[in-house]
């Protein structure tokens, strides 16, 4: 058969198999995922109840192979579990340690990794390392965080801002003191001093201590955002293209490193990076020489709009610019960004869950896009976040009860409106539903090795239309997803091919490659030669 003009294959099938390579990842905000005793707040025992939802083993559940854990660490929750105030132990309001240990344990026996967050970049203000450091400008600890002496005239020693606009400043005086100490979110989350070895130590130690526990790995919570300028010079007031003094400074990636050797010492561990890098030339570094992190996540890919144009450039770019040992990785939602649903539109959310799940690379999925959810309005009265991301945090949607079974009590933010039929009850056995497609594709890319470990191939495609090869021995499969709102057609070589699946429910049969007709929004997988599975 005939396939047509390829262009260059990028990738390898001899890269080196590891299991968070072929794995389909699914984020669990904590809070928001399952409530066990009626306190309106999700928790670990939730979480074990809802497993077989993920995985039980066969394809009526979803299919995943590991989970994200969001912060679940004792916290006084200014900023919900990013403001740790003992990094190992569990939150009462999440449980206790001993129900971590029963969650990883029922996890792996399904056959599911899980990686816990590690925020390593600031602690809570009522954490007992801060609290000795403002005790005194003498104490031990006082070089643990980020202290500074009002400018001359006084004010904040430098101009550099909190992420969250609107604090301003990243500095906040201490009275007791008389000087400033630096967060770059919360002021309730001052900054850790990673030029202190001693920090660089204690953070270790939390590692080691989840590590022993069993955890799978780490995704690291702003991972380029650890060192800052030693002489805590101000960033140029235009930077156009000069380097901030407080984000992504070269000394960051001894660090990683150093982590990389930790997990290396363990059997079959990783980390995932939040890394917000102004060019993929900058993210790619992060995976040093095989020697600092597993992957950064990609936001780059996140932030593109719906055009077939953006997303094959920026995929391409990728792959271009990823060395040999690397692996890509690709997420479209997260805890702290609108719901993909929303930013594209439901009618579009089987092409966008094709689209991530049969890329080279490995996929995160969050919580409830499996069944479209979407941004839920929070009413003044409800708003909790000081950031405004409680619309994508809503709670997941089981069923159609009042409290969408969630919680049978009152729930810390509002359930959507739309849960009534929003739900995985209501679409469980519907085949036609979101849920039932997102089965059928996971399954079939656990099933097939050129979907989870092959090369990856650009097609040529008309305006619209992103198309590509996906390969591994035998198995050749041809994606092609229309991201325009009319019928498109797409050439992908002679003869004809079967679809093995379609955006479009009950599409079946064979393709005429030389003529491939797709409906609006349609994406669809075809087996080119070889056998699928």
């Amino acid at each position: 058969m005939q396939i047509g003009i390829w262009l260059r294959a990028v990738g390898s099938t001899s890269v080196e198999r590891t299991w968070w390579r072929e794995s389909v990842f699914y984020q669990i905000y904590p809070r928001s995922f399952q409530d066990s005793n009626g306190d309106g707040i999700g928790d670990l025992q939730g979480i074990i109840r809802r497993l077989d939802h993920l995985n039980d083993g066969t394809p009526a559940s979803l299919g995943i192979d590991a989970i994200w854990l969001s912060p679940f660490y004792r916290s006084p929750m200014a900023d919900f579990g990013y403001d740790v105030s003992d990094y190992c132990d569990v939150d009462p309001v999440f449980g206790r340690l001993a129900d971590f240990d029963l969650l990883l344990a029922e996890a792996h026996r399904r056959g599911i990794r899980i990686i816990v967050d590690l925020v390593p970049g600031h602690t809570s203000d009522q954490h007992p390392w801060f609290q000795e450091a403002r005790a005194s400008l003498g104490n031990p600890k006082r070089d643990w965080y980020v202290w500074a002496k009002p400018r001359p005239g006084g004010g904040p020693p430098n101009n550099w801002r909190s992420v969250f606009t609107r604090f301003g400043s990243a500095w906040t005086l201490d009275p007791e003191t008389g000087e400033y100490y630096l967060h770059h979110f919360l002021p309730q989350q001052p900054d850790l001093n990673w030029w202190n070895d001693a920090v660089r130590d204690a953070i270790e130690s939390v590692m080691r201590f989840w590590l022993d526990r069993g955890v799978d790995g780490f995704r690291i919570d702003v991972a380029h955002g650890l060192v800052r300028d030693q002489q805590l010079r101000s960033n140029p007031r235009f930077l156009l293209g000069r380097p901030r003094r407080n984000w992504d400074l070269e000394e960051v990636h001894a660090i990683h490193r150093r982590w990389r050797k930790v997990l290396d010492g363990y059997s079959d561990r990783m980390a995932v990076g939040e890394v917000d890098a102004p060019s993929l030339a900058r993210l790619v570094r992060y995976y040093g020489n095989d020697d600092e992190l597993s992957f950064p996540f990609n936001f780059h890919f996140l932030g593109q709009p719906w055009r077939a144009e953006r997303f094959r450039a920026v995929v391409g770019q990728w792959e271009r610019l990823l060395p040999a040992h690397a692996w890509p990785d690709y997420t479209l939602s997260n805890h702290d960004r609108s719901r993909a649903a929303t930013r594209y539109g439901l009618a579009r959310a089987r092409a966008a869950a094709l689209l991530l799940l049969t890329l080279r690379g490995t996929p995160f999925i969050y919580y409830g896009e499996e069944i479209g959810m979407t941004d839920v309005p929070i009413p003044p009265d409800r708003v909790v976040d000081v950031h405004g991301r409680d619309p994508e945090r809503t709670p997941m949607q089981w069923d159609g009860t009042q409290g969408a079974g969630f919680t049978a009590g009152a729930p810390w933010l509002p359930i959507a409106a739309d849960a009534t039929r929003v739900n995985v009850a209501a679409q469980r056995d519907d085949p036609a539903s979101l849920l039932s497609f997102y089965r059928r594709l996971i399954w079939m890319r656990r099933g097939s090795p050129a979907l989870r470990a092959g090369t990856y191939r650009t097609l040529p495609a008309p305006r619209g239309v992103f198309a590509y090869l996906r390969e591994a021995n035998d198995e050749h499969l041809a994606i092609a997803i229309n991201f325009t709102d009319r019928e498109a057609r797409v050439r992908l070589g002679t003869g004809a091919a079967p679809i093995l699946l379609s955006t479009q429910h009950g599409r079946d049969g064979e393709l005429d490659l030389a003529a491939v007709a797709l409906a609006p929004n349609e994406g669809i997988v075809a087996r080119i030669g070889g056998q699928a599975g």
